[in-house]
């Protein structure tokens, strides 16, 4: 029986240095707080609450005084930081590198966009943290596109700024863009902000779910990341299976496989799918 963990799966860049810098605050005060999941993973937000953790909403950060919190990796809007420092809060910015880039892009492209009435449109996920920390860089004025029918808001006879949540697929996004090409009236100007070490996995999954009899895909359920790959990975394979934790694993799945894949979302911890990998293992045995 071969067991192949998916070499391209599990944390990008953004979700290693936010777990990380979590654990060295962890483990000198034992008390930190994070507003939101630090990554969408039951389990390895558990863990990290094991170490003192607190994960906590925005209305509770609004309350919050004289703390250390951690901004994650998804970003936050310009409202957040006036609030810590308002507060006495001691940031830990462990904002991605590259969404922190992309929210200075949007914002110096609001204040040049302001004196034409030009509009920006974000394509991305509507309530996603990431999406509202770059919609901050604009005073609340962008206009978030998750698909083709949330155009009809768009006047097309102003200028026209697309820019794109980090983690949305290549596809959805030309999408978009084809459309705004032929309806747009005024000037556009098109922004390719898409992660390519998030939006590569798609092909990357393909092949690797091509090469075993069974897959098992392990994601949080609150990841959209997660879902989507999946849904790729079923594409390609019928026998993939979702999981969040160990004790979903059903030994059936393998009874006719000779060799099984195991993938993940980009906020999957690597130690979870060796878990389950070295429990696959120890069943088959």
């Amino acid at each position: 029986m071969i067991i192949e963990i998916d070499p391209n799966s599990g944390f990008c860049f953004g979700v290693v240095n936010a777990i990380k810098k979590a654990e060295e605050i962890l483990a000198k005060d034992n008390s930190l707080f994070c507003i939101g999941d630090i990554v969408h993973n039951n389990i390895e937000v558990d863990r990290l609450k094991d170490q003192g953790l607190n994960t906590i909403n925005h209305d509770e950060f609004e309350e919050l005084k004289n703390k250390k919190v951690l901004f994650r990796a998804h970003g936050e809007p310009p409202a957040s930081y006036i609030k810590a420092k308002e507060n006495n809060i001691e940031v830990i910015d462990a904002s991605c590198p590259v969404v922190l880039n992309l929210q200075k892009r949007i914002k110096k492209t609001y204040k040049e966009t302001k004196e034409n009435e030009g509009q920006i449109l974000i394509y991305g996920k509507k309530g996603h943290a990431e999406v509202n920390g770059l919609v901050g860089q604009t005073e609340g004025r962008a206009i978030v596109v998750e698909r083709v029918e949330d155009l009809k808001d768009i006047d097309w006879n102003k200028p026209v700024v697309l820019f794109s949540q980090t983690t949305k697929t290549i596809s959805g996004f030309k999408e978009i863009s084809q459309v705004l090409k032929l309806k747009c009236q005024n000037e556009l100007k098109i922004n390719d902000t898409i992660c390519r070490k998030v939006s590569n996995r798609m092909p990357d999954i393909r092949e690797f779910a091509k090469k075993h009899d069974v897959v098992v895909f392990v994601s949080g359920k609150k990841s959209s990341n997660g879902k989507l790959l999946f849904d790729v990975c079923k594409q390609e394979n019928t026998q993939s299976y979702f999981v969040s934790h160990p004790d979903e694993i059903e030994m059936t799945w393998f009874s006719k496989a000779n060799s099984i894949g195991i993938s993940g979302a980009t906020s999957t911890p690597s130690w979870l799918m060796k878990q389950i990998a070295k429990n696959i293992k120890l069943e088959i045995k």
